[in-house]
């Protein structure tokens, strides 16, 4: 492995270890699993069985971590930090500390860090 994809890789699971973690500050983090129905969503963000909160923690953490603990090839391109922010604006607590997150794992994967 090239020392830049090392590095990227090392810095994307800090970002996922600290977005579990404001996630369970903002008490957004679930201990009950949705069905394997809803999770196996062939729709962006599963929107038809999923908020997008779920879908971070269910989906999105979940699936990363696997690819990094695994070695496997990581996503080329990403930009889920517009949904964040479009979900975000609408709730009582605006979380930009998450947005703020989320939005460098993008430039993260899409490796303009």
């Amino acid at each position: 492995m090239q020392p830049f994809e090392l590095k990227k890789r090392q810095l994307l699971m800090a970002l996922i270890i600290e977005l579990e973690s404001a996630l369970q500050k903002q008490q957004l983090w679930q201990s009950e699993r949705p069905s394997e129905q809803a999770l196996a969503s062939k729709l962006p963000f599963a929107i038809d069985h999923l908020n997008f909160v779920q879908w971070l923690q269910f989906i999105f953490i979940e699936k990363i971590t696997l690819l990094l603990q695994q070695n496997l090839p990581l996503p080329t391109s990403m930009a889920i930090a517009p949904m964040a922010s479009e979900y975000f604006k609408v709730q009582i607590n605006s979380c930009p500390e998450i947005v703020a997150l989320i939005t460098r794992i993008d430039l993260t994967i899409n490796e303009k860090v």
